[in-house]
């Protein structure tokens, strides 16, 4: 917080949000405060008033980092495949859909699972400016084994797609080159599918089934020289990797080839073994539980998301959206909705979408709203940290400093939405 001192300087920022509480990332701040913005950048937040080239008076409302789902699927898995029909989304429904999750307040995703040529263009094309979206991080294609998940059931009819959304491995040096491929490519992470790959002595069947899909397929879990090779190489190249598992064994076998996440965790049955959890507090790894895919399918993922928070987990927020249910960018904040039903507070909920998704995705300039920190702000009408569905009460996405969505009311007296000065 700027000192008053500071806060009674001169200087002009580029854009202030007045008036406003504050939750910061990690917890809210007592009373009202000026939030300046200069250069993309957070400059200041003060107890005292502060002066900007723009002014946008939040009415005592709530400021607070925007959003970051850690999670989720963008190409549409169906519809594409073969290169007319992904032109055709890349043209018609790409810009539209990455316009949904600014609408609700998410300023970063993460695709852990699209096409890699692709997505990494996209990536570009919103890193230059050339188009509107949220700011976007990905790893690529998700990396399985042969005929294992998504590669012989999301994929399983659709050649031209799996053979770009996954990259299927037969050997541990098949893992070490993808990996080096990736990071040639310059992906911000790396994601390995545990359950599914060629059939290992002892591994436990799993089915994996989705309604959106008409086959049940029988999985088994990845060798375990496979998830180290690729967790070992994608640490060599200064990479995070997380690991998809459902089932505690699959978990435990992960965190110890040295997995930094799980994507979902254990869904498919309940925590019975607690030194499971101790493992996650001793690696340091963080649990993304995706509940809203797998609240409504599996009875467990509610209570084993209450023991590993309860226990000091570190917990990140990825809804695991894709195409053709719900609403992109809706459906991220009905995963913070879940992760409050299932028994987090909501202040955890909005740490895990804040702090804590850029601790997983280690963007240590994003989801903090200090001096310094990336403007990637929202701006509340109703307070998140009393009920967490007043994310939905969207005032104003702010975006690299910039305004990028403004839902407010002008005042009666006024004609603009924010004074110029």
């Amino acid at each position: 917080m700027s000192t008053r001192t500071e806060a009674r300087d001169p200087e002009t920022y580029d854009l202030v949000i007045r008036r406003a509480h504050v939750f910061d990332g990690h917890k809210a701040r007592a009373g009202l405060h000026d939030v300046a913005i200069k250069g993309g950048q957070i400059a200041a937040v003060s107890a005292e008033p502060l002066r900007g080239r723009k002014e946008v008076d939040a009415d005592e409302g709530w400021v607070m980092p925007g959003l970051i789902d850690t999670h989720l699927h963008f190409y549409d898995v169906v519809a594409v495949s073969d290169p007319e029909s992904m032109h055709m989304f890349e043209e018609n429904e790409l810009p539209g859909r990455l316009e949904l999750f600014l609408r609700h307040g998410i300023t970063t995703i993460k695709s852990v699972g699209d096409p890699t040529g692709e997505i990494l263009r996209t990536r570009a094309r919103i890193a230059a400016g050339t188009l509107r979206g949220p700011r976007l991080l990905t790893t690529g294609c998700g990396i399985t084994g042969r005929d294992g998940h998504p590669a012989a059931t999301v994929f399983g009819g659709n050649p031209w797609a799996r053979a770009r959304f996954t990259g299927e491995v037969g050997s541990v040096a098949q893992m070490r080159d993808l990996v080096h491929q990736l990071a040639d490519q310059k992906v911000d992470a790396i994601k390995l599918l545990s359950e599914g790959a060629c059939a290992c002595s002892g591994s436990p069947k799993y089915v994996w089934h989705n309604a959106a899909f008409p086959n049940a397929v029988e999985l088994v879990r990845l060798p375990a020289d496979f998830l180290r090779a690729g967790i070992e190489t994608g640490h060599e190249r200064g990479l995070r990797v997380t690991v998809h598992t459902t089932q505690q064994v699959a978990a435990r076998e992960a965190i110890e080839a040295g997995a930094d996440g799980l994507e979902h965790g254990v869904t498919v049955e309940p925590i019975t073994d607690h030194s499971l959890i101790d493992l996650m507090l001793e690696r340091d790894v963080t649990y993304t539980p995706t509940l809203w895919i797998h609240d409504a399918i599996h009875p467990d993922a509610r209570g084993n998301l209450a023991q590993v928070a309860a226990a000091g987990v570190h917990i990140a927020l990825g809804s695991d959206s894709f195409w053709g249910r719900g609403l992109f960018g809706a459906n991220t904040l009905e995963e913070a909705e879940l992760m409050v039903a299932a028994g987090m507070t909501p202040v955890q909920s909005l740490v895990a979408g804040t702090s804590g998704a850029a601790r997983h995705c280690v963007r240590p300039d994003l989801g903090t709203l200090a001096p310094g920190k990336r403007a990637d702000l929202i701006v509340l009408t109703a307070d998140p940290t009393r009920d967490i569905s007043n994310l939905r009460e969207l005032g104003m996405t702010i975006l690299n400093g910039e305004i990028v969505v403004d839902n407010r009311r002008p005042h009666p007296r006024r004609t603009g939405l924010a004074t110029e000065r």
